[in-house]
């Protein structure tokens, strides 16, 4: 008889604001390609793909839903279900909200709960380590990643594993777990050889980490049940309900469970792991020149050495710097000292104190139908560039302060303006006036672009009147 497949749990609510400004709110460094082609949603999901594994289970908020449906079918995985949160209330309520959806069908069911948004260099070791987990928690326990470390960090916390389990070979009992500790202790801890980073990975059955909420943290479960309970399917989402999801208590599953738990063990493991929490961490991940430099994009380096320098189309140059971080986006840049890297997310909070959109949005803005940029701003107009994915349409539409001027550069448009239907194709344009009602589809099998230029009295995003929509937005 084989064992029953390992379901993995992907966590994807956070916002990685030390990764400013290429991750922000709209598009987190989960949806991004740091570390590879791929995005680390991507590389994440695909650690769990073969014979072993159940379709996954991605835990996001809702703003999100059809960037990481769109990742998901690009990257091949097929029978995910993506579970909307409609606040944010950390990890134990995101994978109880799992964990309870599962156990109505099994609640022996094997969960692999898993952050989106970490590097792991050996697949091969971690399938060794996730083997020996799974033996663990098939005896009741709730077992952990313990990292060995690499370096003296104090952006992470700390395991000190006990006994071994006679259960499973290769795991042990937790003696505790640590805080993320200051400098001087993070030298000893890492001398001693003893502790490991606590990867933020689990695995456990359901019914064990639904009897561990309930007895370590009993004021998370009843509303996540009460959610599940209240769960609305929307397209290929399930959508939990928002009153009693919103009266979770927003805590972290090691606070919840792990650090209370008389069940806590630890797997040991050298995995090249890294929580991509920084741009730091990105240059230790990187590919380095003679110099020790990471560079990406359209970069020129004269003299410098152990930088890492990113653009995302804009020539950058970086002349005599050394261990500094030079990132470039369209519409902010970052320039720093490697070794102040924790010290991001200050200016991220200084950006969203001053109500700078910089500090939560891209100049791109994605949308369930592709995206849209700004390309120009002034008084009283706006250009844009919308490039709609095959087969997707925006929204049936008006508007009470603008009129707009379609110009097709790419594919072929199907325009609904009023009571008549235009096919636009490259080179041509439609004029919409204001308060008509109007709509664009890609009926073609490339993707459609489309320059548009608004002019008008007021020119915000609110001012969208929403007939009817074929992805649920009001």
């Amino acid at each position: 008889m084989t064992e029953p497949r390992i379901i993995p749990v992907i966590l994807s609510g956070g916002s990685g604001t030390r990764l400013w400004p290429v991750s922000r709110e709209s598009f987190p460094k989960q949806l991004w390609p740091l570390v590879s082609e791929r995005t680390m949603l991507q590389e994440t999901v695909l650690r769990a793909v073969g014979p072993a594994f159940a379709p996954p289970i991605v835990v996001c908020n809702q703003e999100h839903r059809f960037l990481i449906a769109e990742q998901l079918r690009a990257a091949g995985v097929e029978g995910a279900r993506i579970l909307l949160e409609p606040v944010g209330r950390n990890s134990a309520p995101a994978i109880a909200a799992a964990a309870v959806l599962v156990a109505d069908a099994d609640p022996d069911a094997m969960l692999w709960m898993m952050a989106a948004d970490a590097s792991i260099a050996d697949q091969t070791a971690l399938h060794r380590a996730l083997d020996a987990a799974a033996r663990a928690a098939r005896a009741g326990y709730v077992v952990t990643f313990g990292m060995r470390p690499t370096a003296p960090e104090t952006g992470y916390g700390y395991i000190e594993p006990g006994s071994p389990l006679p259960e499973a070979d290769g795991v042990f009992a937790v003696a505790r777990f640590m805080e993320k500790p200051d400098a001087e202790t993070a030298e000893r801890l890492v001398a001693g050889g003893r502790h490991f980073w606590n990867s933020g990975m689990f695995v456990f059955t359901a019914r064990t980490l639904l009897q561990e909420l309930a007895t370590h943290a009993p004021a998370v479960l009843p509303p996540v049940r009460q959610a599940v309970a209240e769960q609305v399917a929307d397209l290929d989402f399930i959508r939990l309900g928002v009153e009693a999801f919103t009266a979770c208590p927003s805590i972290s599953l090691d606070y919840a469970v792990a650090e209370r738990s008389t069940r806590a063990a630890v797997v040991p493991a050298d995995l090249g792991w890294s929580d991509v929490g920084s741009w730091s961490a990105l240059w230790d991940l990187g590919r380095k020149d003679e110099a020790g430099n990471v560079a990406q994009g359209d970069v020129v380096l004269e003299g410098a050495r152990d930088c890492y320098v990113r653009s995302d189309g804009v020539l950058t140059a970086v002349v005599g710097l050394k261990e500094a971080v030079v990132v470039v986006t369209k519409d902010a840049v970052l320039a720093m000292d490697r070794a102040h890297a924790q010290d991001v997310k200050k200016i991220v909070d200084r950006l969203k104190a001053a109500k700078r959109p910089e500090a939560v949005s891209h100049n791109r803005a994605y949308r369930p139908w592709g995206y849209y940029e700004v390309l120009i701003e002034g008084d009283r107009f706006q250009v844009k560039r919308l490039v709609v994915i095959p087969g997707r349409q925006l929204s049936l539409q008006s508007h009470f302060h603008r009129a707009e001027h379609w110009v097709v550069v790419n594919g072929t448009a199907r325009v609904t303006r009023d009571d008549e239907t235009l096919i636009v194709r490259e080179n041509e344009s439609v004029y919409l006036p204001l308060g008509c009602v109007h709509r664009v589809e890609n009926p073609g099998r490339i993707p459609l672009t489309i320059i548009e230029v608004q002019s008008g009295a007021y020119l915000g995003e609110d001012d969208i009147v929403r007939l009817q929509d074929t992805y649920g937005r009001t």
